[in-house]
């Protein structure tokens, strides 16, 4: 992911937010080392997926990252931008003299891909080298960045546990549920960057994607190969430059360039339920059932409409020209040769009401797979799972201090006293403060000292840990059977 952006946003002496440069004089006499930790205070979902730090380091603060040029550069930008000399140059000069330019932080942080319930810590700060306690929270603007790969990757992955359960009530089996909901957001984030970290955050849940940037995200900085796919697909520039008269020609086209495997045709350009119960289910139903003799399926994408009504009545038409059966718990299933995809409009609250009305009308939720765009990667923000990172101990004059804020106008942002460390008990996730937890137990494993990253997690191991409990289960009874069958 590196490239031509390092030009304009490579120096870290400049990506921390203004007040900071100055935080070096604000600090009590004597101060020699701050400790800080990163906690989601709530939110909309009650537990998130830890992911992206590993990014952000790797990025950021790996290796000698500290230069003369790059302090040169920071000390005349600020004298600039403050109209005064505030920069602390001796602080930076002494990191690239004693350190050679490796920054003397240690982080810890819960092995990404746990899901920890919110309002516990999920990673710790705090300098090694008592000269630069100041260190500590200059970093802070750029790891709170994290963020937005925890965000997104746990909306996607509670609406991979609402899809599963409805496979679960409604259909013979969960196998397809990783391809349930595709990756449509490339275009809808504001730059190349954002839609590799949030593309790779929904694919710690999911295996579809369009978004390319989110694959070479988790290849460059997770160790991973392939970490989606996608599918031969229309959009409707193909479809509506054959013009309208044209349709079944565009369609019989996709069939013609495609006749095996999957593949996807938008079909609401002009009247879908036509298309629908018209041009599929009559003039190009032959080619279309021929293909399921491979094995091959086409999936009809209408992309316009109320979409819980819009998928209803499409599936009703599609069973009206190709038949229906019913699986083993009773739901209605199109013939395997053709499936529906909806991808507008698509969110947690709509995946509800779509699937929900779906079971109300006898329908399995199999027969349907989602793409999302903007609400997948884009509706989101720092208070979505209300991310903070704040101070909660620190030494000053060779005294342990535990420290902590508890505004009287807000009780949710009561902050952490101490050194932290999140430990199971009686089988839950709970932050020990004050120093008081058992190492032994601590979950907070050391990541990154003194500039080097000394954990790596791969995004293998991180799918596995943020595995949902449906699928776990389902696991679980299949290889009891297969020992059973033994």
């Amino acid at each position: 992911m590196a490239g031509s952006s390092d030009a304009c946003f490579g120096n870290c002496l400049l990506l921390t937010d203004s007040y900071k440069v100055t935080h070096h004089r604000q600090y009590p006499d004597g101060i020699s080392l701050v400790y800080s930790y990163f906690e989601c205070r709530g939110g909309k979902f009650p537990e998130v997926v830890f992911f992206g730090l590993q990014y952000i380091l790797k990025r950021w603060l790996c290796g000698p990252v500290i230069t003369a040029e790059k302090i040169a550069e920071a000390k005349d930008f600020y004298k600039l931008h403050f109209g005064a000399n505030v920069f602390n140059e001796e602080g930076w000069t002494y990191i690239l003299e004693k350190h050679g330019g490796y920054l003397p932080l240690r982080i810890k942080a819960v092995p990404e891909g746990t899901v920890v319930p919110y309002k516990n810590v999920l990673f710790t700060v705090e300098n090694t080298d008592p000269q630069v306690p100041w260190l500590t929270n200059w970093f802070e603007t750029i790891l709170v960045q994290v963020w937005y790969p925890i965000t997104v990757a746990t909306n996607s992955r509670a609406q991979k546990e609402l899809i599963a359960r409805f496979l679960n009530e409604t259909a013979d089996n969960m196998d397809g549920l990783v391809f349930k909901l595709h990756d449509f957001g490339f275009r809808g984030v504001p730059c190349v960057e954002t839609a590799g970290i949030g593309g790779a955050s929904h694919l710690v849940n999911f295996q579809g994607t369009d978004t390319l940037a989110g694959i070479m995200m988790a290849r460059t900085y997770y160790s991973c190969q392939m970490a989606g796919n996608s599918i031969p697909a229309a959009e409707h520039s193909t479809i509506t430059s054959w013009g309208k008269e044209g349709e079944k020609e565009a369609f019989k086209n996709m069939l013609d360039q495609f006749p095996t495997g999957l593949v996807a045709v938008v079909s609401d350009s002009y009247d879908v339920y036509h298309a629908c119960e018209t041009v599929w289910g009559k003039e190009l139903r032959e080619q279309v059932v021929k293909r399921g003799e491979t094995g091959s399926i086409l999936v009809i994408r209408p992309d316009s409409g109320e979409p819980t009504e819009v998928v209803i009545k499409i599936l009703n038409i599609l069973e009206g020209v190709f038949g229906s059966s019913k699986n083993s718990k009773g739901y209605k299933m199109l013939p395997p040769y053709l499936r529906v995809i909806q991808g507008d409009g698509i969110n947690y609250e709509m995946i509800d009401a779509i699937l929900t009305r779906m079971k109300e009308q006898g329908w399995s939720a199999e027969n349907l797979t989602f793409g999302s765009g903007g609400s997948l990667l884009q509706k989101h923000n720092r208070d979505t799972q209300k991310c903070a990172y704040k101070c909660s101990f620190c030494i000053i004059d060779g005294e342990p201090r535990n420290v902590f804020k508890e505004p009287i106008t807000d009780p949710g942002k009561k902050s952490k006293k101490g050194r932290l460390s999140l430990q199971v008990e009686n089988g839950r996730m709970v932050t020990i403060e004050e120093g008081k937890g058992d190492v032994h137990k601590d979950l907070l494993e050391l990541v990154f000292e003194n500039g080097e990253l000394v954990k790596e997690h791969t995004f293998d191991e991180i799918r596995q840990r943020a595995e949902i409990e449906l699928v776990k289960e389902a696991v679980r009874s299949k290889n009891k059977n297969k020992i059973f069958q033994k």
